[in-house]
């Protein structure tokens, strides 16, 4: 199971040509990839065109949403923030926060192109 941050999907869906397009291309089909809400309302947002968002959300809606945020992600998320902030790595989106907390307590791996993740990856075990 994976989720692909909107970071790597706004380069899927621009045609950018990334190691993470790279490899959403190669398992799209193989692997099962979950969208969180969060990132469906991030990645949908970004589109100038309604033709372009209504298919980009035809698209999307064929993956699994799951509603990622609840008042133990929220906890765990503020607590994350809290240790990095403390380490001297302050997340400057709390949406990522809740996004790497998701899946660090979901045991879920994230395919991301963010720095704002590294943290989480370095000291969480994301």
């Amino acid at each position: 199971m994976l989720i692909v941050d909107s970071s790597v999907w706004i380069d899927y869906f621009n045609g950018n040509s990334t190691k993470e397009t790279e490899y959403l291309y190669s398992i799209l089909g193989k692997e099962l990839i979950i969208i969180p809400d969060l990132i469906l309302t991030e990645v949908l947002q970004g589109f100038d065109t309604d033709k372009d968002f209504e298919l980009a959300k035809t698209y999307l809606l064929n993956f699994p949403i799951v509603s990622i945020c609840n008042n133990n992600i929220a906890l765990k998320s503020a607590e994350n923030y809290r240790k990095l902030r403390k380490m001297g790595s302050t997340v400057r989106k709390t949406i990522d926060c809740i996004i790497a907390t998701y899946c660090i307590e979901n045991g879920i791996s994230l395919l991301h192109s963010d720095k704002d993740f590294l943290p989480f990856s370095k000291y969480l075990k994301l």
